[in-house]
């Protein structure tokens, strides 16, 4: 997994399949309750093949804090078809916003 700071209030994630994944958005939203607010983040699923109950609370609790810290926004990208089922399923494909590639979707917090 890499986390980079894309700039001071962007965060761009490379997400891998469990356990990394876990330790990923922890880590990820350790750094959002640190900047306390404004912070953006884009998480790209490309090596990412399979989603269970516990990775999408995970996702759920960082949306939650990225809302409540002051508007932050979430970007989930380069999602396969394996994960985009779970989301369909859940219905979580109302929720979240997606983009293609991590380049849309630095491109999309970026601009709106």
């Amino acid at each position: 997994m890499s986390i980079k700071d894309w700039s001071e209030n962007i965060i761009l994630a490379e997400l891998q399949d469990d356990p990394v994944f876990s330790d990923d958005l922890n880590g990820i939203q350790e750094l959002v309750e640190k900047r306390k607010g404004g912070t953006h983040v884009v998480l790209d699923f490309t090596q990412v093949n399979f989603l269970n109950s516990s990775n999408i609370a995970k996702l759920l609790k960082l949306r939650k804090v990225l809302h409540s810290t002051s508007p932050g926004k979430l970007r989930l990208c380069g999602i396969n078809t394996g994960a985009w089922g779970v989301f369909l399923v859940t219905g979580l494909d109302k929720l979240f916003e997606f983009c293609d590639d991590a380049a849309s979707g630095l491109a999309s917090v970026q601009l709106g």
